[in-house]
Parts: structure tokens; C-alpha cells; sequence
């Protein structure tokens, strides 16, 4: 078998060489049909993405990039295209011989059949993207069978939850320990090491072998957790049985929860950031160091942190043409900057990405940055076959909003950060807002003695003097005008584009006493959709927390399958950000509709099923129950019995309004 042109050799660079991956032993799989090669140790998303499959499918303005926040659903394919026991690309193991069928709305250019499949798009899955529903998740509306239960689950099996769960085995606890990779270690390879630390390849070695000579700690891999509250987490977990992948959704239960999920990798927003030869900075590092996985010979790098350099070094290690490092910083400081340059590498500070567009030569885009504070660079369009991109770094808060947790807007930072304390849960690592490895492993055993009632261990930062090591910078916002393709907000399956505000639009905020806000969007919001949208100012930094936990997407959990809603919520049932949203004189109402249907919270309510404008919505779903909802209406429309519209994923449903609260 001849090497796959997107794998990098692994004798020119060991560090990106491809640890989980045996080159000798290949294998090949189907996926619609297409026959895709790969080694074992590969996952059905790093096989498909070594063979030059980057893109999931077409749009009306641009396709979008195939990646691991952004990937189809499988299942094996001669049980059809249901969501019979449904897989994940990014955690399914890569299997010779199996078939499987993505699920979602192909393409109609691109029907089933032997010349369909000839003419179809050799970089694309052909997935429609322009359908109401997008990428369905299916297991995210699984219910979940009864799993195992221990003292403490801990979610995420980064430095701090490993730390985490050896403590917890030290104090006599035992421990189920989920990490959604087939690894343990987190990300912690990329950052590299203070002098007189222990190295990342150590440290994580020291604590694996740790776990597993543990009894007390169980580690559930390819297992993510998509929902939690005090006392249970939902996981949606794929093992293999006698060499077939096969999935299930169980409920874990335990005293004490740790969420030590890490965090999230902001996109940069500009026109064309999610086109095909996009990807994210720990996303790129990951397939490289597990699978050698990196497409194309070329690249650019735009960046908001000093992480980005040192994988531009051991790329350009690799055999990558790096062409440049845009970074939005004026004069940034670092070991790594210091480093690169001394590779010759070119930096360009104090610079973003205006726009992104495919390349007019064919493969690859072209990229034309633009000076941070808004000026032109002339002539200085770039071509590559991948953009690089950070934005810097905000912690995952998404469960900890599920369960009922508050966060707020850290101007300083530019990104959420949690606020107080929840009984049976606690933060861990970089999703508590910690940013050296070293507060990282130690913020894991104090989350397990803020549970337990033990002795707290002190947690500091140890990082390097502002004038060695520059800050990172928030995520870069282009200008809007710039470029022709959509600017999205996350990298992730929401797809939240950056809204283009036109007068009508900005005469209807006036009404409403408000600026348009992102938070009248029909879909749920990511947490870093939230962060961009502060930024961009549709919705306020005072809001920000408010928004983020009130439009979490919500998962039904628990023998009564009520929805994952805090049982005495500290935010007020209508958010101060919706005041005078719908006119001056709003009611609640309770709302149903004919199939009993559960909703989530923030679906706005339009008058007519024909109506999809946001600022034409006259109520907002504020807050779930297992009989309906509960929904804020404008007062012109308050009335018992009133047929209305409620926008959900892009589809409208009939709803009735039942009765009115009293003392609303």
C-alpha cells in the first residue's frame, strides 16, 4: 500500500510521526460506498481525512470543513441510515473490512447509485447542508440505560482529570474516569514545559501508568459525556466487540462530579474561516502527533496565542512549506516566537485574516490578511493548502451550564469564566479558567477535597513574566464587509454565522429598546458562540452568563427524563437581557403543543409558521417543562388558545398557548 499523500513521513519528524497508528498494518473500510485506506489505530474521521476527504458538503454559500466538532454521524451500513445504534467519525475505531453510511440529507446532485458515486466530489462527503436540521447528533436524544456508578465520575481525561482521579483514588474513592479520545493526556503536549517541569510526555506517562494500575479507577474511552446535573452524566461510549464498533448512551451516577473538560478553541471570525483547508490549531496538532495526519505541502498560521509557533515548527520539521505566521498580537514575546524565527519562519504581527476564499489556482485557499486595527496590507494575498487558525482559548463550560452552573464575561481575558460553587459538582484544569499544567494537575485534587470535604490544596499559576511570554489576545474579528463567503462564530456543529445587520433590522432593534442579539437566534448556543457575540456586541457583556446557561442546548436526564434544568435556578425566569424585547408588557405563558413535544430553551415564537425573522418573533421559550414550556410573549398576542409558530432548528412547530401565570 502506497503512503496516503496526506500522512507525513515519519523519519523526517518523529514528533508528529503518529503515536496510535501501525504503518504496517494497513486496512481498508467503505463509507458510502467509497473505499477508504488507512493503518490500525486510525479512527474512521483521521482515515477519511488522510485520504483527502476535507469537506462534509455543499452549501449555498460554500461548503464547510470536515473535522471533529464538526463530523456526520454513522452507522454501519446494512442496518441503514437510521439512528440505530449510531457512531461517531471521531471515536470510532477504523476497522478492515466494515461499511458504514453517514446519517444525514445527501446531497440530491448526488444520488445513490455506481455513476453518482463516480461523479461525486472527490474532497466532499456530499452532505447537504442547507437541510433544517443540519448534522443531526442522533444519540443526544437517546435515552440513556442504567451504567455503573462510584463515588466520583470524573469527566475529561487531561492532566487535571487524571490528577483528579488519583486523588480520589488515594483518599479510598473509587473512580470512573470518561475521556471522549482513545487517549488520556488532553493537550498538554502542545504548550511544552517551564524549566524544572517535568516534561508533558512524563507527567502524562507517570500518571497513566498510575490509573492503570489502580483498582479503584475504571476509564472509559471514545466515551463523551453530552449532558450532566448533580449526581449523573449521559455518555454517548463506542467499544469494539470481536472487531465490530458498536455504541450505547449510559447514565454514570455517582456522589460527586469533576468536570475537567478543557477547553474550547475559538475561531477566529472572518469571511470564509470554515472553508475546506480551514482547522483549528489543537485539532491539527492532534491528528499530526496520533495519526501523522496533515493534508497538503503548504501553510499559513493565524493566531492569537504563542501555541500556534511551536506547531508551525514542528511542521515546517515535518516537511511543511510554512509560508507565514499572522499573529494579531503587536509585538508578541515568546520562547516559541524566538524559536520559529530563528527557523526562518515569517511573522507577520499585529495582523488578522480579513478574508479566506478557494484558490483560484485549484487546490487551497487564498488568504488575505488585514492590519488588526483595520488598515490593508496591499499586496500581500497568500496561497497555502491550509490555514492554521487559534483564537485563543475559552474554557468548555458547557456541562457545567447544563447542570444549573453560572459563569460571567472576564473582560481581561475576553472569555467566560464559571462563578461559584454547585453542590455534587466542581470545575477542574482549563475548564475552571486555569492556564499552566502545573495549576492545572493541582486544581484537579483540590476539586476532589472541595467535594469531599477535605483539606483544599493550594492552587497557583506558574507562568512566565508578561514581557517573556505575551498574553494571549482575543479572538480576531475581521471586518464585515471583507470577503463574500459566511463568518462563523465556533467551529462546532451549532453553525452560527456572524449576522450581516441591515436598516430594517436596525430600526426593529430600536423598537425593542435593544441591539439585535445573538440571543434571539432559533437555534441553541454554543458557550463560544456566546464569547464571539460579546465581542461582536449582540449581546452584552453583563448578559453574557445569562445568555450562555439559559441557551445551553438541554438534554432530558433521569429516570423521570426531565430536562437537565437546575431545580431552584439562580437566574430570574425572565434574563434582564429580554427586557423590553417583546413590548413593554410581556406575559408568561404555559405553552403545549399536539404531540407533547419537549422544547429548548431560547426557540423564539413567530406569529405565523411562514415568519423567520428574528426580530419579528413575539416570544421566546424561557424555560423547559416536562408538559411544554414555558414561553414569553408579547402582550398583543397573550391570549388563551392563540395558534402560534415555534422556530426550533430551523422548523417550525404549531403551538398553543394553554394558561397564563399567575402573578406574571
Amino acid at each position: 500500500m502506497t503512503r496516503p499523500l496526506a500522512r507525513l513521513d515519519p523519519a523526517r519528524s518523529p514528533a508528529l510521526a503518529g503515536t496510535a497508528i501501525d504503518r504496517a498494518r494497513p486496512l481498508q473500510f467503505r463509507l458510502d460506498g467509497r473505499i477508504i485506506t488507512g493503518f490500525a489505530g486510525d479512527t474512521v474521521l483521521s482515515a477519511i481525512l488522510a485520504a483527502g476527504i476535507d469537506t462534509v458538503g455543499p452549501r449555498n454559500d460554500g461548503p464547510l470543513a470536515l473535522s471533529a466538532r464538526f463530523a456526520p454521524a454513522i452507522v454501519p451500513a446494512s442496518r441503514g441510515r437510521g439512528a440505530q445504534r449510531p457512531l461517531s467519525m471521531a471515536r470510532t475505531p477504523a476497522t478492515d473490512g466494515a461499511d458504514y453510511a453517514t446519517i444525514g440529507v445527501h446531497d440530491s446532485r448526488l444520488r445513490s447509485g455506481r455513476l453518482a458515486r463516480l461523479l461525486r466530489p472527490a474532497r466532499s462527503l456530499g452532505l447537504s447542508l442547507e437541510a433544517p436540521e443540519g448534522l443531526p447528533v442522533p444519540w443526544r436524544t437517546m435515552p440513556g440505560a442504567n451504567g455503573p456508578s462510584a463515588d466520583l465520575i470524573v469527566v475529561g481525561g487531561g492532566v487535571a482529570g487524571m490528577a483528579a482521579s488519583l486523588a480520589a483514588a488515594k483518599a479510598g474513592l473509587s473512580v470512573i474516569l470518561v475521556e471522549a479520545s482513545p487517549f488520556l493526556g488532553g493537550h498538554s503536549r502542545l504548550f511544552g514545559t517551564l524549566d524544572g517541569e517535568e516534561t508533558p510526555d512524563a507527567a502524562i506517562a507517570r500518571m497513566t501508568t498510575a490509573i492503570s494500575g489502580s483498582d479503584a479507577i475504571t476509564v472509559l474511552h471514545n466515551a463523551e459525556v453530552f449532558a450532566a446535573r448533580a449526581g449523573v452524566v449521559r455518555a454517548h461510549v463506542t467499544t469494539l466487540d470481536d472487531g465490530v464498533a458498536t455504541a450505547s448512551v449510559v447514565d454514570l451516577t455517582a456522589k460527586a462530579i469533576v468536570l475537567a473538560c478543557g477547553t474550547v478553541e475559538r475561531l477566529p471570525v472572518f469571511a470564509g474561516n470554515r472553508l475546506p483547508g480551514t482547522v483549528g490549531t489543537l485539532e491539527a496538532f492532534a491528528l499530526a502527533y496520533h495519526y501523522g495526519v496533515w493534508p497538503g505541502q503548504s501553510a499559513v498560521f493565524a493566531t492569537a496565542s504563542s501555541a500556534a509557533y511551536r506547531l508551525a515548527m514542528l511542521a515546517n520539521d515535518a516537511g511543511i512549506a510554512t509560508r507565514r505566521i499572522i499573529d494579531s498580537r503587536p509585538r508578541p514575546q515568546s520562547r516559541f516566537i524566538e524559536f520559529s524565527r530563528a527557523y526562518g519562519i515569517t511573522q507577520t504581527t499585529g495582523s488578522i485574516i480579513a478574508a479566506a476564499e478557494p484558490s483560484r489556482s485549484g487546490a487551497g485557499l487564498d488568504i488575505v490578511p488585514q492590519l488588526a486595527s483595520g488598515g490593508a496590507l496591499p499586496d500581500s494575498t497568500l496561497s497555502a493548502d491550509r490555514l492554521v487558525l487559534c483564537g485563543g482559548w475559552q474554557p468548555d463550560l458547557t456541562l457545567w451550564h447544563m447542570a444549573g452552573g453560572a459563569s460571567h464575561w472576564a473582560a481581561d481575558s475576553a472569555r467566560l469564566e464559571p462563578q461559584g460553587e454547585m453542590a455534587g459538582l466542581a470545575l477542574a484544569g482549563s475548564a475552571a479558567g486555569w492556564l499552566s499544567r502545573q495549576a492545572c494537575v493541582s486544581s484537579g485534587a483540590d476539586a476532589v477535597a472541595q467535594l469531599f470535604g477535605h483539606r483544599r490544596v493550594a492552587v497557583t499559576e506558574r507562568l512566565l513574566d508578561p514581557i517573556y511570554e505575551t498574553p494571549d489576545a482575543p479572538a480576531a474579528i475581521a471586518d464585515a464587509s471583507s470577503g463574500s463567503a459566511p463568518a462563523f462564530l465556533d467551529a462546532g456543529q451549532r453553525q452560527s454565522r456572524r449576522m450581516r445587520v441591515d436598516q430594517r433590522s436596525w430600526l426593529a432593534s430600536l423598537l425593542f429598546r435593544t441591539k439585535p442579539l445573538l440571543a434571539t437566534a432559533p437555534e441553541p448556543l454554543a458557550v463560544a458562540d456566546v464569547a464571539a457575540s460579546v465581542q461582536l456586541g449582540l449581546v452584552p457583556a453583563v448578559s453574557a452568563g445569562i445568555v450562555a446557561r439559559e441557551r445551553v442546548a438541554m438534554v432530558s436526564l433521569g429516570g423521570d427524563e426531565s430536562p437537565l434544568v437546575a431545580d431552584e435556578p439562580v437566574a430570574p425566569l425572565v434574563p434582564e437581557f429580554l427586557a423590553g424585547r417583546f413590548g413593554a408588557h410581556p406575559t408568561l405563558w404555559s405553552i403545549a403543543s399536539g404531540d407533547g413535544r419537549l422544547f429548548e430553551i431560547g426557540a423564539l415564537i413567530q406569529p405565523d409558521a411562514d415568519q423567520r425573522d428574528p426580530f419579528a418573533a413575539v416570544g421566546v421559550v424561557v424555560r423547559a417543562d416536562r408538559d411544554g414550556a414555558v414561553a414569553l410573549v408579547a402582550a398583543s398576542h397573550g391570549e388563551a388558545g392563540r395558534q402560534l409558530a415555534l422556530i426550533e432548528n430551523g422548523r417550525s412547530t404549531p403551538i398553543s398557548l394553554v394558561s397564563a401565570l399567575e402573578g406574571a
